[in-house]
Formats: structure tokens, C-alpha cells, sequence
């Protein structure tokens, strides 16, 4: 690895809050990263830590266990690489996927719950969980549900104490706004394999075409929402999309390797690479 492709670390001291100019050719690379649950593993959670300067660390709920968030933690930490609790609903069986109606207290205990497991395996390693990103349905549901964005934000808030964590999700999404009107920080994010609306929201995985999987046009997209924070939706219009961290799914096959791609022409487009936590 040459030393203009190493990964980027946060100005030392440099408040979570703080905003870098969307003029400036900055990204934060993320991934869902521990997605597996006892033998089963899901995800190549080592190879995509050498990629990404942000994990999605998954707690639990949708999938992980105890000694994955503990194996990823460590393995994050050793390289400088931001960890975040990716909350989910209760929902082992279908991935975290599927929508689920939970009443807005119960779903806040079970955020900070998720957030505070995983801020034992984080210390542990000598690091902090630096943010906060909802999985699957959940993320898709507070995009609009204002209750759901509400109780995933008091959760972050109980499990958080004085820390402030950010909240990285959907530009203009009921989770931000929450977020926001309560003062954390909120982190605006792009997906770069998911099909889009005109809206700038995600096609429903339930939709054709709503996963992008060709390479080829994986590699476009990142870098036309890293430079020109831009997209062309499933429609044809081309959508803004104000993006401070670029996702990368951990869960399709050749991801790692398609990630390391990413990152190349990423890096060979002037693009620094650069954890937002």
C-alpha cells in the first residue's frame, strides 16, 4: 500500500461535529461488518477492514454475537478504523429486514441496549463506538416514520449519556431531523450499489433492479457521488445527493474485492479518504 492510499484519520481533536465543505473531494468509506451469528459467517469482515474507515459493527439483533463484535472491535481498532453500532430491529430470522411495529419506548431500550453491548467489545479493544447507523428495515422505516426516527434517537441518547454520537443516515430523513432537533450530529450517507428514487430515497429491495450488480457501474456511481455528489436514479434524473460517507454492502458476493476497487479509482480521483467520527 503506497502511502497516498493509506487509510485517513480525523484531524486530532476534531469535534464530531465538525463539518467538512461538501466542495472538498472528502469521503468516509463504510461497510456492515460482522453480519454472522456462531459458525456462520456472512461477511469478510478482515479483508473489508483494510478498505473501509468505518464499520457498521452489527450487535445482535438482525446478526452477530458476542465474540464476532468482540473479534470485529479488535480487528477495527488495530487499524484505525471508526467503529459504529449498526441497530436493528429483533429480527434474527429475516435478517433485519422485515418491518416491524414496535412501540416507541420498547424500540429505544432495545437501540441503547444494542449501542451499550457493543461499547463493551470497543473498550475493550482500547476504542469508543464513535457513531450510530440503523440496518435494513429499520433504516428505510425512519426515513419517514417520524415515532421510529424518534425512538432510535432517544436510544442513542440513553446509550450515549454526554458523548454525542453521530447519526449516519438518508439525507433529509426523519431520523436526521430527529437527530438534529435533539443535537447530535447527523451524518449524511450514500449507498453505492442501491438504486435510487427520483426523491433521492432507495428503491425497496422488494423492487427489480433495486440492488446494483454490475461492477462496473458500482465503481460510476461512487464516483460520481463522491465528486460530483450526484446520482442518476432508477428514473433517468439525476439526484443530489450531499453525501459525507459512501456505503459499501459486506453481504454480496466479491464485495471486498469490489470494495478495493472502489477505493483505487476513489483514491486515483483525488478523493481522500477520511472516517467523519
Amino acid at each position: 500500500m503506497s502511502r497516498d492510499d493509506r487509510p485517513l484519520r480525523c484531524r486530532p481533536g476534531a469535534p464530531h461535529n465538525e463539518r467538512i465543505p461538501m466542495t472538498a473531494l472528502v469521503i468516509d468509506l463504510n461497510a456492515d461488518l460482522g453480519e454472522g451469528f456462531g459458525r456462520w459467517s456472512l461477511t469478510d469482515d478482515e479483508r473489508l477492514l483494510s478498505v473501509v474507515t468505518s464499520a457498521n459493527v452489527a450487535c445482535g439483533f438482525h446478526a452477530g454475537d458476542p465474540s464476532t463484535m468482540r473479534r470485529v472491535c479488535e480487528l477495527a481498532a488495530e487499524r484505525g478504523v471508526r467503529i459504529g453500532a449498526q441497530v436493528s430491529y429483533r429480527d434474527l430470522a429475516g435478517f433485519g429486514r422485515r418491518s416491524m411495529d414496535v412501540p416507541r419506548r420498547e424500540l429505544a431500550d432495545e437501540i441503547a441496549y444494542q449501542i451499550g453491548a457493543l461499547e463493551v467489545f470497543a473498550r475493550a479493544a482500547g476504542a469508543r463506538v464513535a457513531y450510530v447507523k440503523p440496518h435494513g428495515a429499520l433504516y428505510n422505516r425512519t426515513v419517514h416514520d417520524a415515532e421510529q426516527a424518534a425512538a432510535v434517537v432517544e436510544g442513542t441518547l440513553l446509550a450515549g449519556g454526554e458523548r454525542r454520537l453521530p447519526v449516519l443516515g438518508l439525507p433529509g430523513s426523519r431520523l436526521h431531523e430527529a437527530a438534529a432537533a435533539a443535537g447530535l450530529p447527523v451524518v449524511p450517507e450514500a449507498f453505492a450499489d442501491r438504486a435510487y428514487t427520483a426523491r433521492g430515497t432507495l428503491v425497496p429491495r422488494t423492487e427489480p433492479g433495486a440492488v446494483v450488480e454490475d461492477p462496473d457501474e458500482v465503481v460510476a456511481r461512487s464516483l460520481s457521488m463522491a465528486v460530483e455528489r450526484v446520482v442518476t436514479a432508477a428514473t433517468g434524473e439525476r439526484v443530489a445527493v450531499p453525501a459525507r460517507s459512501l456505503c459499501l454492502h459486506g453481504d454480496t458476493p466479491g464485495a471486498a474485492g469490489l470494495a478495493e476497487r472502489v477505493r483505487r479509482e476513489l483514491v486515483a480521483a483525488g478523493v481522500a479518504l477520511e472516517a467523519f467520527a
